[in-house]
């Protein structure tokens, strides 16, 4: 995952030739590279669930139509939904090239998204500290530090989480995030900048422009992540910048311009209409009712973060959690929740400052031993009562640990429903993940700032009157004719109206798909 170590020794015959160097691999290329292994096979075992379906049809969409694609889950014009980024366009191309579905390609991203983030975790902890430890113990905090029940959401780093949410573009953002806060303490920080930076050319206006052009992906790929992106920027720019000569802050001036630049030119959406859009606040207030439990052993890396500000009121770590939690309980008072997205981020600061303290040569202090063994058995215990079920088999499972969400798949239906045809479904499963195949539904699952509120909740309305215990043919003919509705998908609790035709069945779920006549 990082440069290895070259080593140079005594040799004789032919491979002094070679100048007597051997590669020998950092303890992070070992660790890392095991748990690439591991959490992708972790990945692929567990059915993919929740919002997979919401980005397997944003797939199924640009397959169809690279340039005007379609509303991801509705019969509707697409022009406007942030869902299309650059990261979902790349998904459209290779999925058309490739010939692959939706429901594949986001299967395929999930190991692709690791090594991203992997890397980029490696190249961040570098430019905090030499340490060869500090990322092994990095990306152990990161998984393992979180709560002790459990965080499932996009953009958790947990182990747990991580099983469902890599192939999404959060975890992609997030590496990004990473590679992109090394780049910029590497030129913040002067003593590292010869060391980290690289090629002359990039520590030069150049480097400056790529850097704001990969803060301005961040944005587009996924727009909550980059708030959390330009808090770390700040805090390292903050913390590390000496000298505020005119060239220097002109080339930071250089990197926020770009970024800017570069996000408002991306003709899919307008991702700054995105800051006043309300929409989705509602769906995160959940998010804030659970903290404690879900997040306090990260609060080990509290008395690291700590000793860190006694060394240095502006250090990056230090600026960045300040930041973090002054967004976050912006989010809790505004009411504006979704801001409450950036908590996996902001526990970044503990995990890592933890991390770079325990990475310490030894001999330690007894305070330094005391925190080893704090961290110690709160990674031991997040892993037993959380993240275990996510790499340990059911058949060797002692306990019965907590397991990923095990969602039923749709491809037996999809197989009759034609690509862009209208589905009636009152699954909470089928409405998340039926889309993903190609059809559309009357009303979307998740709001989004291509189809207004309004339109989404009228939507909702019809799909409850026709599946309402006492609606009538002639309520049902009505809302078929006004979404063009084909299929229904129901549970086997719901009967089937006397217009349908049933034409499928789920052995699991006991759901029907039935076709609508006319």
């Amino acid at each position: 995952m990082s440069a290895g170590v070259l080593v140079r020794r005594s040799v004789r015959g032919a491979t002094a030739l070679r100048g007597g160097r051997s590669w020998r691999p950092t303890p992070f290329q070992l660790a890392g590279f095991l748990f690439f292994l591991v959490m992708s096979l972790a990945y692929w075992r567990v059915p993919l669930c929740c919002d997979a379906g919401q980005h397997a049809a944003v797939v199924e969409r640009l397959k169809a139509d690279l340039l005007r694609p379609r509303h991801p889950m509705a019969d509707l014009p697409g022009d406007g939904s942030a869902y299309y980024s650059p990261y979902a366009l790349a998904q459209g191309l290779f999925a058309r090239l490739a010939g692959l579905g939706g429901w594949e390609v986001v299967r395929l991203a999930g190991p692709v998204n690791l090594l991203v983030l992997l890397t980029g975790l490696n190249r961040f902890v570098r430019v905090l500290t030499p340490r060869p430890w500090a990322p092994v113990l990095a990306l152990g905090a990161m998984t393992l530090l979180w709560g002790t029940e459990r965080a499932w959401w996009s953009g958790y780093l947990g182990l747990l989480s991580m099983t469902g949410n890599l192939g999404y573009p959060s975890a992609f953002a997030i590496g990004l995030t990473f590679w992109a806060w090394a780049l910029t303490g590497a030129r913040a920080r002067d003593a590292l900048r010869v060391r980290y930076v690289g090629p002359s050319g990039l520590r030069g206006f150049g480097g400056y422009a790529a850097l704001g052009a990969l803060y301005g992906l961040i944005l587009l790929v996924h727009p909550i992540t980059s708030v959390a992106a330009v808090l770390g920027a700040v805090a390292l720019v903050a913390g590390w910048q000496r000298g505020w000569r005119g060239a220097v802050a002109g080339r930071w001036a250089l990197t926020g311009a770009v970024a800017l630049a570069s996000a408002a030119c991306w003709p899919y959406f307008d991702v700054f209409a995105l800051a006043g859009d309300r929409s989705v606040d509602g769906m995160h207030r959940i998010l804030y009712l659970d903290l404690p439990g879900q997040f306090w052993l990260a609060l080990l890396g509290l008395p690291a973060l700590w000793l860190r500000a006694r060394r240095s009121a502006r250090d990056p770590l230090v600026l960045m959690f300040a930041l973090d939690c002054a967004v976050v309980a912006y989010g809790w008072f505004s009411g504006h929740y979704t801001y409450g997205r950036i908590l996996g981020l902001t526990l970044v600061p503990l995990q890592f400052a933890l991390a770079v303290e325990l990475a310490a040569p030894r001999p330690w202090g007894r305070w330094r031993r005391v925190l080893g063994s704090a961290a110690t058995a709160g990674a031991a215990l997040g892993f037993l009562t959380v993240q275990a079920g996510a790499v340990v088999p059911r058949s060797l499972d002692p306990v019965g640990f907590e397991r990923p969400p095990d969602w039923p798949t749709y491809a037996w239906a999809a197989r009759h429903i034609g690509p862009g045809e209208v589905v009636i479904t009152d699954g909470y499963w089928a409405g998340h993940a039926i889309a993903g195949y190609g059809p559309n539904l009357v009303a979307p699952a998740w709001p989004d700032p291509a189809l207004d509120e309004r339109e989404r909740g009228r939507r909702v309305a019809d799909v409850k009157a026709y599946l309402a215990p006492g609606s009538t043919s002639a309520v049902r003919a009505a809302v078929v004719r006004r979404y063009h509705v084909r299929w229904l998908l129901l549970t086997r609790w719901h009967p089937v109206p006397e217009e349908a035709v049933v034409v499928a069945w789920s052995e699991r779920t006991g759901e029907v798909l039935a076709r609508v006549a006319g």
